[in-house]
Order: C-alpha cells, then sequence, then structure tokens
C-alpha cells in the first residue's frame, strides 16, 4: 500500500492530528465568542447536522426497536448517572491525601455528575456501526434527565433563566428534527437506497469541527499552565477512568446473560463513559457561581471532553473488528447444523 493511499484511507486520524495543531497555534479562533461563534455553529448547526445526517441515515423502525430496548437505557442511564458519579467519588477519597490540587478533584468529581454528550457518542457508534438508534436515544434522554434535575435543584441559583434556551436546544432542537426527518424519510427512502449519501464521512467531518473548537477551549484557557504536577496527574487519571470504565462496560455487556447484541455493546461503551461539555460548563458557572477556583474546577471537564473523543476516535477501528468478527461468530453459531450423512 503507497503512502497516499495510505494518507487517504486514514484521512480521518491525520484530520485528528492537522485540527489539534491547528487549535495549538491559534486557539483564539475556535474559542466561544471567535471568529467561528462555536456557541452557534457548534452547539445548534454542528449537533442539529449530526441528528440530520442520523435521522436521514437511520431507519424509522430501527429507532422504534431501540426504544422499547428498556434494559439497554436502563444500564447506560444507571452507569452513566449512578455507578460513574459513586465510583469517583470512593476513587476521590483515596486522591485526598495527596499534593494534588483539591479544586481539580472537586472538578473531577462534577464530571463523574454529567451526562453523555448528544453529539459525539453518537458519531463514534456510527462511525463503528454500532446501534445507533439506542446510542441517539441515551444521548439526548441522559441530557433531558440531569438537565430537568438541575432545573429543579438548583433553581436558587438563577438557573431558570437558562431555561428557556435549554429547552431550545433539547427540545426544540433535536426531537422535531429527528421526528421530522423521520417523515421526510418515507417520502425519500427509494432515493436514499439507490443513492447512498455518504452518511459516515459527513460525521467525521463534523467531528473534526467538534476536536478542533473543543481543543481551542482546552489550549485558550489560562489555568492549563497552573499547577503542572495536579495537571499531569489530572490528564492521567482522566485517560485512566476513561479507559478503565469503557473496559468495565465493556465486560458487563457481553456476559453470556446480558442479551445485549455486538451494536449495543457498542452504543453501551459510548453513552456510558462520554461526558457533556456543552451542558457541563454552563452548569459549572451557574452551580459554582462566585467561587474564585471556578475556573479550576472547569479543568477536568475541558480535558475529559477532548480526550474522550479522541481516545474513542483512535479506538474506532479495534472496536468495529471486534463487534464485526463478534456477528459473524453469532451469525454462524445460529445456522442449523447441516444433517450427517451415513
Amino acid at each position: 500500500m503507497g503512502l497516499l493511499e495510505r494518507l487517504r484511507k486514514e484521512w480521518f486520524i491525520l484530520g485528528i492530528v492537522l485540527v489539534i495543531a491547528a487549535a495549538r497555534l491559534e486557539p483564539a479562533v475556535g474559542v466561544k465568542g471567535g471568529p467561528l461563534k462555536p456557541e452557534i455553529t457548534i452547539t445548534y448547526i454542528a449537533v442539529s447536522a449530526i441528528f440530520f445526517n442520523s435521522g436521514l441515515s437511520l431507519k424509522t423502525e430501527e429507532l422504534t426497536s431501540a426504544l422499547m430496548h428498556v434494559k439497554l437505557h436502563l444500564f447506560v442511564q444507571i452507569f452513566t448517572l449512578v455507578f460513574f458519579p459513586t465510583a469517583i467519588w470512593l476513587f476521590l477519597q483515596l486522591l485526598s491525601i495527596t499534593p494534588i490540587n483539591e479544586w481539580l478533584l472537586k472538578g473531577l468529581q462534577t464530571v463523574g455528575c454529567m451526562p453523555p454528550p448528544v453529539s459525539s457518542a453518537v458519531i463514534l457508534t456510527k462511525a463503528v456501526g454500532g446501534n445507533e438508534a439506542a446510542a441517539i436515544f441515551n444521548s439526548a434522554f441522559g441530557s433531558f434527565l440531569l438537565d430537568l434535575k438541575s432545573q429543579c435543584k438548583f433553581g436558587h441559583h438563577q438557573l431558570f433563566p437558562d431555561l428557556p434556551s435549554n429547552i431550545l436546544k433539547y427540545g426544540i432542537v433535536i426531537t422535531p428534527l429527528l421526528l421530522l426527518l423521520f417523515i421526510v424519510r418515507r417520502y425519500i427512502k427509494d432515493w436514499l437506497e439507490r443513492k447512498k449519501p455518504p452518511f459516515g464521512t459527513i460525521s467525521s467531518c463534523v467531528l473534526l469541527m467538534i476536536i478542533y473548537t473543543t481543543f481551542c477551549d482546552t489550549f485558550a484557557n489560562p489555568n492549563i499552565d497552573l499547577d503542572k504536577f495536579s495537571l499531569i496527574i489530572i490528564v492521567f487519571i482522566i485517560f485512566s477512568v476513561q479507559m478503565s470504565f469503557m473496559f468495565l462496560t465493556f465486560l458487563f455487556s457481553t456476559r453470556n446473560n446480558s442479551s445485549f447484541t455486538p451494536a449495543d455493546t457498542v452504543a453501551i461503551i459510548f453513552c456510558s463513559t462520554h461526558k457533556s461539555l456543552t451542558l457541563g460548563i454552563p452548569m459549572l458557572k451557574i452551580v459554582f457561581a462566585g467561587y474564585e477556583h471556578l475556573s479550576l474546577i472547569s479543568v477536568p471537564l475541558l480535558i475529559y471532553h477532548p480526550a474522550q473523543i479522541l481516545l474513542g476516535s483512535l479506538l474506532v477501528p479495534t472496536i468495529k473488528s471486534w463487534m464485526v468478527s463478534r456477528q459473524k461468530a453469532l451469525k454462524l453459531t445460529r445456522q442449523p447444523k447441516a444433517p450427517v450423512k451415513v
């Protein structure tokens, strides 16, 4: 395989390296309020593009089937909103006796309480070929569930002024868009099957845009240069937590009595371990309003978000290879055995 052909095949990995390098050189371009206006282009346009793309490529009957997959939804939501924050809290009890900056540790705890994102988990699940319908449902539902809980719990912290924007983001933009696309798809189904638009490539390009703006926020934050020892340890902990929890969800979802398909496992891995930066930062600014260490508290989430996208993107080929081989193995075991000739 020639170099050019290899680069063409691995264009997405090359794209990740290039957008991270571009973000490092000039982070001001992609930060909130910058020339690219990510608060609009990412929060609304990119997220809408993701669900527009997913809505057209996803068959209505698949989503209907996903809605009825109660066991999968319970697994993801309990792991994300109960097990994840509890495990992090117990782990931080041990870390509290170390010299690691206490506000960075508090920020790590808030990461554990965040819901899954409504973009990267869906895109990565789609890139692997997993249960995209389940990923869409759990990402949107998890964000809505924690958002609703926060509205009730922190209303006295001036959260209600942000209620209309949150409803706009998770209610007016995403849900009706999907419903509309399912209706439209019924009329253009034949055209889609005949033309086969490059849905995977489109999703990958949107993901590169998200990676770029996310790393711009990370590199533009001046607190990244503070307390380098604590920062390095936090980065190591974040990658370790992500790898450990991805492996843990893989083990739980592939047990013999789990009843989850390989495609279900892919959705579970990404939806259970990813955390939302888009919803998380506004929540931190509201809940910890007036804290002089707010910027330090937000650092772990700023690190976790690009780390989960980078790690997930790098693991896509490996997870996809496992899923395909597992599906083939299951298919062979379900085939009726040929009668033995005497």
